[in-house]
C-alpha cells in the first residue's frame, strides 16, 4: 500500500501569489504524489497487486476565494488520480481517493504561506464571513479509516468468486 498525504496550504487571492509560490503548491500537492506514484507502480504491477491511496481534501470538490493555487492542486491531484485508477486497474492495482474535511492542525498557523496581500482586495477581505470556530477533525483518525478501506476491499476479494479482478 502507498499512501500519498503530502500537503500544503496557500493563501492568497489568485492576482496575489506569486509564480514561486504557485509552482511550490503544485510541486508539493500534485507533483509529490505524481513522483511518489510513478517510483511504486514498477513494484505494484510485477507484484500484480497493490493499493494507491492519494490524500486530496474538501478542497478538491470546491473553491473558496483565497485559496485559488491550493484549490488548483488538489482539483489536479483528484484528475490525476480518476486516470490513474483506470489505467492500472488491469495489472490488479487499487487506487482510492480519501477527500477529507479540515483537520486540526497548523495549516492555517505558522506551517501556511501566505501571500503579501494587494490593498485592492481590502474590502472584499473585511466583507468574508469569520469561520466561526468549526469543528475540526482528529487527524489521527484518518490512518485507521484508510486501513479500513483497505481492509474492506481485501475481504471482499477473498470472499469474491470473481478472482480475476481481485489480486
Amino acid at each position: 500500500m502507498v499512501v500519498n498525504n503530502a500537503g500544503s496550504g496557500l493563501f492568497g487571492m489568485v492576482e496575489e501569489v506569486t509564480e514561486e509560490q504557485a509552482r511550490r503548491q503544485i510541486d508539493t500537492n500534485l507533483l509529490g504524489s505524481l513522483r511518489v506514484t510513478q517510483a511504486a507502480l514498477p513494484l505494484l504491477r510485477d507484484q500484480g497487486s497493490g493499493h494507491i491511496i492519494h490524500v486530496s481534501s474538501v478542497g478538491g470538490v470546491f473553491a473558496l476565494p483565497g485559496l485559488g493555487l491550493y484549490h488548483a492542486s488538489k482539483w489536479g491531484l483528484e484528475g490525476m488520480t480518476s486516470s490513474l485508477a483506470m489505467e492500472v486497474r488491469s495489472f490488479g492495482i487499487k487506487v482510492t481517493l480519501v477527500e477529507p474535511a479540515g483537520y486540526a492542525t497548523d495549516w492555517q498557523g505558522s506551517s501556511a504561506v501566505r501571500a503579501a496581500q494587494s490593498p485592492a482586495y481590502d474590502d472584499f477581505r473585511a466583507h468574508l464571513p469569520v469561520s466561526a470556530s468549526a469543528r475540526r477533525g482528529d487527524p489521527g483518525a484518518t490512518g485507521p479509516a484508510i486501513l479500513r478501506i483497505v481492509d474492506a476491499e481485501s475481504r471482499r476479494c477473498a470472499s469474491s468468486s470473481a478472482t480475476s479482478r481481485c489480486p
